[in-house]
């Protein structure tokens, strides 16, 4: 577990420093099938005025540049929040081998809530998903951010 919880603890500085920057307070982590980190990112959304620059996104673009392929076999995904169904068919889409995350996200999650996209027939890959991991430190980042914003 070690090495697991090391990895989230890199999600948790992305995402602490995307809550520093007035982001939603996710964080992501890329591991390439040597245990590697390929790439790391908080959430983008505001300052690139763009929908879809989620941390997970971010790294999944940079990794796939690393690669120079679409399609990321192997590689681990770190994520400090349960992604959204966009996310989760992108890193379905890569082809990552196992997703880590932290807090479950009953409103918007796409893989234990809401469009449970890899249970899905038209699933074309399904990662291993482990999830809880640092879950506790993932939510107190997301309650205390929205906390703050409502005053």
């Amino acid at each position: 577990m070690a090495g697991i919880t090391t990895h989230m603890d890199i999600a948790l500085d992305e995402a602490r420093a995307a809550a520093a920057r007035g982001e939603v307070p996710v964080g992501a982590v890329l591991l390439g099938p040597d245990g590697q980190v390929v790439a790391q990112a908080g959430n983008r959304c505001r300052e690139r005025h763009d929908p879809t620059a989620h941390a997970e996104i971010l790294v999944l673009r940079a990794g796939c540049a690393a690669a120079r392929s679409e399609r990321l076999p192997g590689h681990v995904l770190y994520v400090t929040l349960e992604p959204c169904a966009m996310c989760a068919a992108a890193i379905a889409a890569a082809r990552i081998a196992r997703l880590v995350y932290g807090a479950p996200d009953p409103k918007s999650g796409g893989v234990a809530h809401g469009a449970r996209v890899f249970t899905h027939p038209q699933a074309h890959h399904r990662p291993e998903v482990i999830d809880g991991i640092a879950e506790a430190e993932a939510q107190a980042l997301l309650r205390d951010f929205f906390r703050d914003r409502r005053g």
